[in-house]
């Protein structure tokens, strides 16, 4: 187990999502991969598999005007198969800028992200900003 190869795919997966290059983003994930969401927006719940993982993050861009993006500020192991980031994430929305900071939780099998679980600073202002 490489703990720092999971940071390092970490990394890169936020690269790719910054370029908006799904296809290299998805490349880091296994075929059954599960992003959970959690609170009460239309985004909330488990997205499982590539596709629907595919489809969440193509909502957080539609729904935020195009304007959703993440600052990546650290990047934390537990020396197995856990990594947690830590990033702020920053859109605009009805004429006005939103910043927060949120937490990824990345859980890795055979060497890919197997599961993903969101975190927010305010878990109400995200289930405001994406409804």
């Amino acid at each position: 187990m490489d703990y720092e190869q999971n940071r390092e795919t970490v990394r890169r997966g936020y690269e790719a999502f910054g370029r908006g290059d799904m296809d290299a983003l998805l490349s880091l994930y296994n075929d059954d991969a599960v992003h959970v969401v959690p609170g009460s927006s239309p985004l909330s719940g488990a997205h499982k598999g590539k596709e629907s993982v595919a489809e969440l993050y193509a909502a957080l861009f539609e729904r935020s005007g195009g304007t959703f993006r993440v600052q990546l500020d650290h990047v934390l192991s537990d020396g197995g198969d856990r990594v947690v980031s830590i990033h702020t994430a920053s859109l605009e929305k009805d004429g006005e800028a939103f910043t927060q900071t949120e937490a990824l939780l990345f859980t890795f099998r055979n060497g890919k992200v197997a599961e993903i679980q969101d975190f927010f600073a305010d878990i109400e202002l995200n289930d405001r900003l994406f409804s």
